[in-house]
């Protein structure tokens, strides 16, 4: 999840990080440090001057991703078709901050949600082919999928209480009986195969687009190596006809990674939607009424 950032959440400002890094890392002490303008749920992101960022968890429970995005990100790096965050240190817990934090070097780039561009069926294929080039990797050694990447890896079951519940609360607001059928298919077809890497969030936040193209893929802190169903979910938040089926065909994935990534979807959408509606959320509810419908349409 994105959003404008706001200095201060979670106990964090750029007064505590500017403190941080005078005191962990004196090279760079002299440097400006502000907020991004879009920043994630997880972590807190500061530029640091004009070509670094630092990024600090938000919650014991996305510590974990630091030492992962660390190691495993400079050995994905030269086997992928795109930019990813190039690691530059790793801050410890001072300052009455409590977790590990990094700092990373800056990618240019609008998010794909923000961006312009012309042709997304284009665009598409570009997503598909960093999925498959992650894919490629090697996943020997690498963190099996579970608590650290939010059971993204994991079979779709690992959510199967929480997605009957949002079921039964958005009775009478979605189609919760063919829902229903689209998250039973997820929890039949399962994964055989052997494990490969999965990003864990190919969502519009962590697409960075350079004149209208695929430049950079970010925020790696629930991938890990599993199941990669979770990596197709972008084909229905925010691909749609020919740029559905251009991903579609582009990735490659069989009929059971499919459903299994419906289930996915549908599982996150209609928690959004929930949380929307409990909230008055009213935009956040009505693009997660859309989804839904995108995902029930079953093309």
């Amino acid at each position: 999840m994105t959003g404008t950032s706001v200095d201060g959440r979670a106990g964090i400002d750029a007064g505590l990080v500017k403190r941080l890094v005078e005191g962990q890392f004196p090279q760079w002490a002299d440097l400006a440090v502000e907020p991004v303008e879009v920043d994630g749920w997880d972590n807190r992101t500061y530029r640091l001057g004009d070509r670094m960022t630092v990024r600090l968890p938000t919650a014991e429970g996305y510590v974990a991703a630091v030492d992962k995005e660390t190691i495993w990100i400079p050995r994905l790096a030269p086997h992928l078709p795109v930019a990813v965050p190039p690691v530059l240190g790793r801050g410890a817990p001072a300052e009455g901050y409590p977790y590990p934090w990094s700092v990373r070097g800056w990618l240019p780039g609008v998010t794909a949600d923000r961006a312009e561009i012309a042709d997304v069926s284009a665009f598409a294929v570009e997503v598909a082919g960093f999925i498959r080039a992650l894919q490629a990797c090697d996943a020997v050694g690498g963190p099996t999928a579970g608590r650290h990447s939010w059971f993204r890896g994991c079979p779709p079951a690992s959510y199967d209480a929480e997605t009957r519940r949002c079921l039964e609360a958005l009775s009478g607001r979605i189609d919760t009986g063919r829902a229903a059928e689209v998250w039973a298919a997820a929890l039949e077809a399962g994964w055989d195969a052997d494990p490969v890497w999965f990003h864990g969030d190919i969502a519009v936040g962590n697409l960075l687009v350079v004149d209208g193209r695929l430049a950079a893929v970010i925020d790696f802190g629930t991938s890990g190596v599993g199941d990669p169903a979770c990596d197709l979910v972008i084909a229905w938040t925010f691909f749609a006809g020919e740029s559905r089926r251009a991903f579609r065909a582009a990735v490659a994935q069989d009929d059971g990674m499919w459903a299994r990534a419906r289930g996915w979807a549908l599982w996150k959408a209609m928690l959004v939607l929930v949380g929307a509606l409990d909230n008055g959320e009213h935009a956040v509810a009505a693009d997660g009424g859309r989804v839904i419908g995108e995902i029930l349409l079953g093309d």
